[in-house]
């Protein structure tokens, strides 16, 4: 064993930091496209 695996400094799981950062882009460009499509509606 390795002195970083003795001494590692986050012991959250990998997959749910992965799904978090996951769903936060996805929300990030959902709100992106929700507010184009609003602006085009009130344009149009």
């Amino acid at each position: 064993m390795n002195k970083f695996e003795k001494h590692v400094q986050s012991k959250n799981n990998d997959v749910v930091d992965s799904g978090v950062g996951f769903v936060v882009g996805f929300l990030g460009l959902t709100a992106i496209y929700v507010v184009a499509q609003i602006f085009q509606i009130v344009a149009g």
